[in-house]
This record gives C-alpha cells, structure tokens and sequence, in this order.
C-alpha cells in the first residue's frame, strides 16, 4: 500500500505524518480520512484551488491532471511546477511526499 509522507504545516499537521493509503484515493481524501483537515471549500468537485498541494516527491505516479485542474491551478497560491489540486490527485503505486502551502485562496472562508 503507498504511503503518502505530510511534511509538517504550522496549524494542519504540526508534526507531519505518514499515512499508508490505498492506491486510487484521492490524496484530499487520504488526508480527510486520517484527520488533517485540508480546506476544501468546493467539496471536491474542482471548482476551486483550497485543496492545493506541492507534491515534492512521486509526482510522475500520479493521474495526469486535466485541463480545468490546470487552469485552476494557475489561481493557487504559491504554485510550483509539481502543484496539484488534491481533490484532483489519484494515488498511484508509488510513495508520495506533498506540502500543503502556507496559505490558501478562500474567499468564503470564515475564521480569517
């Protein structure tokens, strides 16, 4: 079963974690299911760029994003070249490292 390494976030997951996923989850899920709470004001359905994630390791394992990810993407946040929305992001076979940035775009936001 691939693992998905959290590198630490300062409120999310102050002391990262190693999470063993099932292949074909998404990572917004994985994360959710193993209680780091990742905004995800869209719920999932891709409408919004919340969820970003910087894969730093295994990006390659992933399901290619498609064109509305993409263009998304474009509105995140810090955006690196191994950005995907996480909501997006399928697991694959291989181990993942991801970073969930500092900050998120969310307008809609309450506790800001």
């Amino acid at each position: 079963m691939p693992q998905i390494v959290v590198l630490p976030h300062e409120t999310l997951c102050p002391e990262g974690a190693v999470l063993e996923v099932p292949k074909g989850v998404s990572v917004c899920d994985a994360l959710l299911d193993n209680d780091i709470e990742i905004e995800h004001a869209c719920e999932k359905s891709c409408a919004c760029t919340t969820c970003h994630v910087v894969v730093r390791e295994g990006f390659g394992s992933l399901n290619e994003a498609e064109e509305k990810e993409e263009d998304l993407l474009d509105m995140a946040w810090g955006l690196e070249a191994t950005s995907r929305l996480s909501c997006q992001a399928v697991v694959g076979d291989d181990d993942l490292v991801i970073e969930i940035p500092k900050y998120t775009i969310n307008h809609a936001r309450e506790n800001h």
